[in-house]
């Protein structure tokens, strides 16, 4: 009976108070010697649960570290103010004020920068160096188009989306950051960013090359065979473009679903608005990398092997012709991907 009782207890507290009360539950004196056996062994699964307890914790950083809703309700807030300071001030006093460093528009690990839809760097408070600059074609160590993304995001209003740059409050360490952007006008917009430290992002070059291999495959296929039988293929769990958790999706440039192996219950439905847990709006933006050609990006998605948890991935997309588009992805904890371990991309930034 206390064995059983034992076993269905979930927390520690739980556990410290069922070995307090053991003697009374089994009305046996404490000096017996099957109940200081039994005291023993449960003593020992205590130490055992905790310490999964603790491995699980560890496993699961790559998806439960990311959602910090507090902290992107406040980027959203700050992105809305700079955009509407924006709108009400000339653009190139706006601009000197988000470029201060000392100014109203740099908070804690808060700060703005601004872009015109070409690409050109108008203001960044710890980049100085690239105002009047062309970054359109700025990718970062994973081959994230960061500021095509983050322009096609103002291109909507506003909007989400995820890139690695340098943190200068951890000595320019490259690190994953959630971007905010909104349009000022037709003309230029404004954004910022949250910092993820803690997650691992950096896939290794083999794991990215792989990738890209398998959606190279699929897009022949689909051009070798038609749509019709490549989608078939595709959502055959069984079949040669399924590999564990490496799997192609489908979809039109409507966000209508039409392949999807693991959730074969959403064929046929509009995701096109479907939002991961930090808001990002993963459809829509594989539409963006796909109305390009092809392209990567960063968003949180269920994991097969996890019971389908949410955690981060890299995804690669490409066009098949004008009417629909396939990808796919790796997930950070199977493919050995590792925090920063080298110089920044970008070079060394900092606030003084």
């Amino acid at each position: 009976m206390a064995i059983t009782e034992f076993l269905h207890l979930r927390n520690k507290s739980s556990l410290a108070e069922f070995l307090k009360n053991l003697p009374k539950r089994l009305n046996e004196s404490m000096h017996s010697a099957a109940t200081m056996r039994l005291i023993a062994l449960c003593a020992m699964l205590f130490v055992f649960t905790a310490i999964a307890s603790s491995a699980s914790a560890t496993e699961d950083k790559t998806s439960k570290t990311v959602n910090n809703s507090s902290s992107i309700s406040e980027l959203v807030d700050f992105v809305k103010e700079a955009r509407d300071y924006a709108r009400e001030e000339d653009r190139e006093s706006a601009c000197q004020q988000f470029s201060n460093k000392t100014g109203e528009f740099v908070r804690e690990d808060l700060y703005i920068y601004a872009y015109d839809f070409q690409g050109i760097n108008v203001a960044h408070p710890f980049r100085p160096d690239f105002i009047g600059e062309d970054k359109i074609n700025l990718t970062d160590p994973n081959g994230v188009a960061l500021i095509k993304d983050l322009a096609d995001c103002s291109r909507r209003g506003e909007d989400f989306t995820y890139f690695i740059f340098p943190n200068p409050d951890h000595g320019s360490e490259d690190e994953l950051k959630i971007g905010y952007a909104a349009k000022v006008d037709e003309n230029w917009w404004v954004g910022s960013g949250v910092y993820l430290s803690d997650l691992p992002v950096f896939f290794p070059p083999e794991s990215r090359e792989n990738l890209v291999s398998f959606v190279d495959e699929a897009v022949k296929y689909a051009e070798e065979n038609g749509r019709d039988a490549a989608l078939q293929a595709f959502n055959d769990r069984n079949g040669s473009f399924v590999s564990g958790n490496l799997y192609i999706f489908a979809y039109d440039f409507n966000g209508t679903v039409l392949s999807l192996p693991y959730q074969p219950e959403l064929l046929g439905s509009d995701r096109l608005d479907a939002k991961d847990a930090n808001g990002v709006r993963f459809v829509q933006n594989s539409i963006d990398q796909a109305k390009r050609g092809r392209g990567y990006l960063y968003y949180l998605y269920a994991n097969p092997s996890k019971n389908m948890e949410e955690e981060l991935k890299l995804g690669y997309v490409r066009s098949v012709d004008n009417n629909w588009w396939l990808g796919a992805g790796i997930y950070a904890s199977e493919s050995n991907a590792t925090n920063a371990t080298s110089s920044t991309y970008l070079g060394e930034i900092g606030r003084n």
